[in-house]
């Protein structure tokens, strides 16, 4: 396993930053990294690491989330209103639409495996958003209106929402009887209240204990990655019993000792960031080592047609969200651009229909590794290449 992380990093590393010097995104060298050394292509890399590259994966995610929670700005989030709720679910509706309407007549696949389709490419990635997200609000870009705290609280909570419906739609396919019922669709709302609340009392606990015990930074650090790993592994414990979303929880926890102990939160911004280096390059070779290219290869044109087209109904739901937010159009735009990448659950959920034996497994799977290839170097670019179109303010979120 060590060599197999010796040539994740040093290969990570090294196309990432030719793909910087070529004016690409470095994840877009990080992912093909992956493809190179994954078992699809060279088979480079150990079973062992890739029999946990699902962990390593959540484990980069959390760290970006943590950090994400550490300098959210709060009050310009609360400025923003009623777009900064709808973007936390009519995006994805909008794409999952889409793809009803979309596969069936492209793919020729029943309108409930196109659903299944639909949930599973309908989440953004925050792994490819929250950094761009939070490099933005460092850098003043957009924080007046709000705009980076957006995208990051709305991205976060999008795919809580999508994972339960795809949930919901492999149950009524698997014929398992959990479908959608009332139920299932106040999970939703239920495991997002529950999340942010056990958050904020953890948040507020550590900002109380932090103030009374005096110790390095290095040591809060562990005890906040410490604490999130045993919040993620409460939302598998708790499944089937009671709503909660850990990630969520994670995130309300940093944004909670932010309100109430900001300047221990600042600086562990700036330990994590540090942390975030090593982790990015983990988490997008892991991401491109789960990419089978041949189902993209497989696939044909319609397939490439099916997922533009459900970006276009995407595209239309973030503009329903943002109208009436007094964003000019260029910023709308930017919004729009900002809610494309695709990557991390799509590689994680992906294979799920395949695995559980659904007919629609294959094309599914297949339309999830398009997603990836075309939406999160491209995504990325798009969100790189735009943000100077936001007006930069004095006022800066460290």
């Amino acid at each position: 396993m060590l060599t197999s992380l010796g040539l994740v990093l040093l290969l990570g590393m090294a196309l990432g930053a030719l793909a910087k010097k070529l004016g690409l995104p470095p994840l877009v060298g990080m992912l093909i990294a992956g493809m190179i050394l994954g078992p699809y292509a060279l088979n480079l890399l150990s079973p062992s690491l890739l029999g946990i590259s699902a962990d390593l994966r959540q484990l980069a995610l959390i760290i970006i989330l943590t950090r994400a929670g550490l300098s959210l700005d709060v009050a310009a989030l609360k400025r923003v209103g009623r777009p900064a709720v709808l973007m936390c679910f009519v995006p994805a509706c909008f794409e999952i639409t889409g793809m009803v309407l979309l596969a069936p007549r492209l793919l020729g696949v029943p309108v409930l495996d196109a659903a299944i389709m639909g949930a599973v490419v309908g989440a953004v990635s925050p792994a490819v958003i929250v950094p761009r997200m939070i490099r933005l609000s460092e850098e003043g870009y957009g924080v007046e209106k709000g705009i980076p705290q957006l995208i990051l609280a709305g991205a976060s909570v999008d795919d809580v929402f999508v994972i339960v419906l795809f949930t919901a739609f492999t149950g009524l396919a698997s014929g398992t009887g959990t479908g959608l019922s009332p139920a299932t669709l106040l999970s939703v709302p239920a495991s997002i209240v529950t999340g942010v609340a056990a958050g904020l009392l953890l948040g507020w606990l550590l900002a109380l204990f932090f103030r009374k015990v005096h110790m390095r930074d290095s040591i809060k650090v562990v005890i906040l990655l410490s604490l999130a790993f045993l919040l993620v592994a409460a939302e598998d414990a708790l499944e089937g019993l009671f709503p909660f979303s850990g990630l969520l929880a994670v995130m309300a926890a940093d944004v909670g000792l932010q309100r109430w102990r900001g300047v221990v939160a600042q600086r562990l911004s700036l330990k994590f960031s540090k942390l975030w280096v090593a982790a990015e390059v983990s988490l997008f070779v892991l991401v491109g080592a789960a990419v089978d290219l041949r189902y993209a290869l497989s696939a044909g044109v319609l397939a490439i047609v099916a997922v533009l087209g459900c970006l276009c109904f995407r595209a239309v739901g973030v503009l329903v969200c943002v109208a009436g937010s007094g964003f000019n159009w260029k910023e709308k735009l930017f919004c729009v651009v900002a809610y494309l990448p695709k990557a991390t659950v799509q590689a994680a959920i992906g294979g799920v229909p395949l695995a559980m034996g659904l007919g629609c497994g294959q094309i599914v799977l297949t339309v999830a590794v398009i997603a990836i290839l075309i939406t999160a170097p491209l995504g990325a670019l798009a969100i790189d290449r735009t943000y100077p179109v936001l007006e930069k303010s004095e006022k800066k979120v460290l």
